[in-house]
C-alpha cells in the first residue's frame, strides 16, 4: 500500500481541524512529494506533481524530451519509443510526462515530504492566528495555563497560545498548571518561528478593561475610566467622569456594597483600588488623586507642569503613602509633578522667603508680609515683576516698586545691593526721579506723570501727616469693625492693640492667637486690615 495513499483524503480533515484554507494544503503536499521525489531520484530529472481533486489523488510526472538519438535515458526519450508508449502524434523536440509510481519513493521520501507538510502547515496556521489577532491589541483575553517555558508562562487561547513574559508578570502571583487566567493583550508580532501574542498582568489598562466587564455603565459608555495608574499587585487609582449627570461615575464602579470594585479586585489577587472622581480643575483633580489625605492649598506652575500641595502636618504621611506610592500613582494618574509638604515646612519655607526679602532695600517686615500674600514668593519673582503690577498693591508706590526691583535684580545679579534701610525711612535722595524713569525704561512701560501715583498709595520720600501716621501705624483694632469681636478680643489679649502691630508680627506669631490657626482666617484678617487702611486713607484724602 502506498505511504501517499491517505493524504488526499486528509487534506479536507487538517483543513476543517486547523482552519486552514484547502488550496494551501494542496500546494504544501505538491512541494513535499516534489521534495520528495527529487531527493529520491535526484536533481537532474525534470519532474512535475500535480494533485488531481476528480481523483483526490497525487500524480507524479517525470518529463522527457523525444529526441532522434538518445544520449541519457533519465531526461530523453527516442521519437519510436514516444510514438509508442506515450503519443502516436509526438514529434521531435517534445517534452512528455510519464506518470510515476508513488510506491518508488520510498517511506524516506515519505517522510521527508511529511516534514514538509508539517511545516507548511505551521506557517499557514502562524499567519492565520496573526491574521485573526493584530488587531485585537488592547483586548482581555480569557486563557489557560498551559506550560511553563523558563520564566515565560504558556497560556492556550483556544486556537492559539500566547506567552506571559517575566516581566508582565505580577511579583506576588503564582500560576499553576490548569489555572484560568485572564490577561491584556499588549502585543501581537509575526516572528519567523511563531506569532507571539504578548500578554500582561501588570498594564494599567488592564484595571480599565476588567471594570468594563464588570460595570455596565463602563461598558456603555455612560462612565469613562479618564486615565489609570498602577503598581501591579499593590495599588491602583483610576479617575472617572459620567457622561451623564444623572449618573455618579464612583459609585456606578464601586457597585452595591462594593460588589463591582471587590470583583476586580479579586481578579488581581487582592490589589488595592481607589476610584477618583475627574475633574478639569488640575487642582481639585489632584487633590482628589491625593484622596485619602486632606490638601489645605495648592500651588501651580502651569508652565512646568507641577504643583506644590500643602497639607496638614498629620496628613503628610497619608499623602506621601508608603515609601511614596501614593504621590507617586497620584502624579502618574493626573500627569502634573506633585510636590507634598506639611504646613509646618511651608511656614519654615516662608520665615526663609521672607527674611530674605527683608534684606532688599526698601522691604520691610510688614511689605514682605504684603509681598508674599500676593504672590510675590522669591527674590526671583520680584525681580521679574513690572512696576505696574507692584504698584497695584495698596500701599506701594510707584518709587518704592522702583526700589523693590532694581534691589532684587541686583541681588540675583551678585551685585552688592546698597544698604537696605527701613522701608518707612525712605527719602528722596535715596530713589531719584532719573532713576525712576530709568527703571520704568527697563521693565518696558510707559513713563508716568511725576508724582503720579495709586489713589491711596504713599510715595516712598513724601511726609506722612499725623492722620495718615495714625491711620496706619496706630491705628485701634477696635475700628477695624470687619474682624469678628472674638478675634479682635483675642488678639488684643495677645498684646496686638493696633493696625501697626498686627502687620509687623510673623504669621508664624499670629497662629499662635487662639482662632487664627487657620491659614485662611489669617489671610482673611490681613486682608480686611489692608481694606480698612486703605479706606481710612482714601476718607484723609477726600
Amino acid at each position: 500500500m502506498s505511504p501517499f495513499s491517505d493524504l488526499s483524503r486528509v487534506i479536507d480533515q487538517v483543513g476543517k481541524d486547523r482552519g486552514i484554507d484547502k488550496a494551501i494544503l494542496i500546494d504544501a503536499l505538491e512541494n513535499a512529494i516534489l521534495t520528495a521525489a527529487r531527493k529520491k531520484f535526484g536533481p537532474r530529472l525534470s519532474i512535475e506533481v500535480l494533485f488531481n481533486d476528480e481523483e483526490g489523488e497525487i500524480e507524479v510526472f517525470q518529463f522527457k524530451e523525444v529526441v532522434e538519438s538518445v544520449r541519457n535515458p533519465e531526461v530523453d526519450i527516442s521519437l519510436e519509443e514516444a510514438r509508442a508508449t506515450l503519443d502516436p502524434e509526438a514529434e521531435i523536440g517534445d517534452s512528455l510526462g510519464i506518470k510515476m509510481d508513488l510506491n518508488e519513493l520510498g517511506r524516506i521520501a515519505a517522510q521527508v515530504a511529511k516534514q514538509v507538510i508539517i511545516q507548511r502547515v505551521k506557517d499557514a496556521e502562524r499567519e492565520n492566528i496573526y491574521g485573526e489577532y493584530k488587531d485585537r491589541k488592547g483586548e482581555l483575553v480569557h486563557g489557560i495555563v498551559h506550560r511553563f517555558e523558563g520564566g515565560n508562562v504558556i497560556v492556550n487561547l483556544g486556537r492559539a497560545e500566547a506567552v506571559l513574559p517575566p516581566h508582565e508578570q505580577v511579583p506576588r502571583e503564582a500560576y499553576r498548571q490548569g489555572d484560568r487566567i485572564r490577561a491584556y493583550i499588549l502585543d501581537v508580532r509575526r516572528n519567523p518561528r511563531e506569532a507571539q501574542i504578548i500578554l500582561s498582568r501588570t498594564h494599567p489598562n488592564l484595571v480599565v478593561k476588567l471594570f468594563e466587564v464588570e460595570v455596565p455603565e463602563v461598558y456603555e459608555g455612560i462612565v469613562k475610566v479618564v486615565s489609570a495608574a498602577r503598581e501591579p499587585g499593590l495599588r491602583s487609582k483610576i479617575a472617572v467622569a459620567s457622561t451623564d449627570s444623572d449618573v455618579d461615575p464612583v459609585g456606578a464602579c464601586v457597585g452595591m456594597k462594593g460588589s463591582r470594585v471587590q470583583s476586580v479586585v479579586q481578579e488581581l489577587r487582592g490589589e488595592r483600588i481607589d476610584i477618583i472622581p475627574y475633574t478639569q480643575d488640575p487642582a481639585r483633580f489632584v487633590c482628589n488623586a491625593l484622596a485619602p489625605a486632606e490638601v489645605n492649598q495648592v500651588f501651580v506652575d502651569e508652565d512646568n507642569l507641577s504643583m506644590e500641595v500643602i497639607v496638614p502636618d498629620d496628613h503628610l504621611s497619608l499623602a506621601i503613602g508608603k515609601k511614596g506610592q501614593n504621590v507617586r500613582l497620584a502624579a502618574k494618574l493626573t500627569g502634573w509633578k506633585i510636590d507634598v509638604r506639611s504646613e509646618e515646612k511651608l511656614q519654615q519655607i516662608m520665615q526663609k522667603t521672607l527674611c530674605s526679602m527683608c534684606d532688599l532695600q526698601g522691604v520691610g517686615e510688614a511689605t514682605a508680609n504684603l509681598l508674599y500674600n500676593h504672590g510675590y514668593q522669591s527674590i526671583e519673582s520680584l525681580a521679574e515683576a513690572e512696576m505696574e503690577e507692584l504698584t497695584q498693591i495698596s500701599g506701594i508706590g510707584e518709587k518704592k516698586a522702583v526700589v523693590i526691583i532694581r534691589s532684587a535684580r541686583e541681588a540675583l545679579s551678585g551685585a552688592a545691593p546698597q544698604h537696605a534701610k527701613p522701608e518707612d525711612a525712605l527719602t528722596e535722595d535715596s530713589v531719584t526721579e532719573q532713576e525712576v524713569s530709568e527703571t520704568a525704561d527697563s521693565l518696558v512701560m510707559p513713563p508716568t506723570d511725576k508724582g503720579e501715583t495709586a489713589k491711596g498709595e504713599q510715595v516712598p520720600g513724601e511726609e506722612e501727616t499725623d492722620d495718615e501716621v495714625s491711620s496706619r501705624e496706630y491705628h485701634s483694632l477696635d475700628q477695624v469693625e470687619t474682624i469678628p469681636r472674638e478675634l479682635v478680643l483675642a488678639l488684643k489679649n495677645a498684646g496686638y492693640q493696633t493696625v501697626g502691630s498686627l502687620l509687623d508680627a510673623t504669621r508664624k506669631a499670629l497662629k499662635a492667637v487662639p482662632g487664627m490657626e487657620n491659614e485662611s482666617t489669617l489671610d482673611r484678617v490681613i486682608q480686611m486690615v489692608y481694606e480698612h487702611i486703605t479706606a481710612a486713607e482714601s476718607s484723609n484724602q477726600d
